[in-house]
């Protein structure tokens, strides 16, 4: 992999995480595969970094999905491609602490759409498609399992069983995708703008929010209710719940501790 296959910048509590392979559009290697799960690692091991936004250098796709160049040459040699990746599925970014906007600037299928679901918030660019294109290569989706949360099941259904592309403006309907936005550019600046608004608010209940909503969908109402209220214990007991109500008061911008 070359050094800038994943690049990774952070400023004003913001880390902005660039796929740039596009001449390849994008598609992952077992190699930046791997770099990405150590620049969530990275990321959340940070306690500065608020929010994140994915990106991708602009090619007309957002990522194409695995190489399957290198899975061929991979198959050749004996072995599978997703033997040689730590976190094949990117649990690490499902998981990830801080919020992530993903900023889809092109089409996305495969591990793209992968990348798209371990996101929080979406934006994606008008005229672009995404597709679950495993079935017309001969692998897996046992990935897709948390889609059921976000699609409808006959939605999820003919794009895991057909392979075929949908317009994002479907995905946009059904609500997987947050915005639309006309170009390249706008898309990464709605991106930006909504990891911003993220960044300036209470860390400790963005991060019991997020965790509450997995929560949700992992356990169902009953037991996400619960978990949920476990997690904001330590948000209501906090310093920062006082700090909001008298910043609001005393007309000025609250200063988060994270305590």
């Amino acid at each position: 992999m070359q050094a800038d296959e994943v690049e990774l910048a952070v400023a004003d509590g913001i880390a902005r995480v660039t796929l740039n392979r596009p001449t390849q559009r994008n598609a992952l290697t077992a190699s930046m595969t791997n770099a990405l799960t150590a620049t969530w690692a990275r990321i959340a091991a940070d306690e500065a970094i608020r929010a994140e936004v994915l990106a991708a250098a602009p090619c007309g796709t957002f990522c194409a999905g695995m190489d399957l160049k290198e899975m061929a040459a991979a198959r050749a040699e004996g072995t599978d491609l997703l033997a040689r990746i730590a976190d094949p599925f990117q649990e690490r970014l499902r998981t990830a602490r801080q919020p992530v906007v993903a900023a889809l600037n092109g089409h996305f299928s495969g591990a793209g759409m992968l990348l798209a679901m371990g996101a929080d918030i979406r934006v994606g660019l008008a005229g672009s498609s995404a597709a679950i294109s495993e079935a017309r290569f001969g692998r897996g989706t046992s990935w897709a399992v948390p889609l059921l949360w976000m699609l409808p099941q006959p939605v999820l259904g003919e794009m895991m069983l057909t392979g075929a592309p949908l317009p994002v403006e479907e995905l946009w309907r059904h609500s997987f995708v947050n915005h639309l936005e006309a170009t390249p550019e706008a898309v990464l600046e709605r991106a930006l703008a909504l990891a911003g608004q993220i960044a300036r608010n209470a860390p400790l209940s963005i991060r019991a929010a997020k965790a509450t909503l997995a929560a949700g969908m992992d356990l169902g109402c009953a037991g996400g209710l619960s978990r949920g209220a476990t997690l904001h214990r330590a948000v209501y007991a906090s310093a920062d719940a006082q700090e909001g109500p008298s910043a609001f008061a005393e007309g000025r911008v609250p200063v988060w501790q994270g305590r």
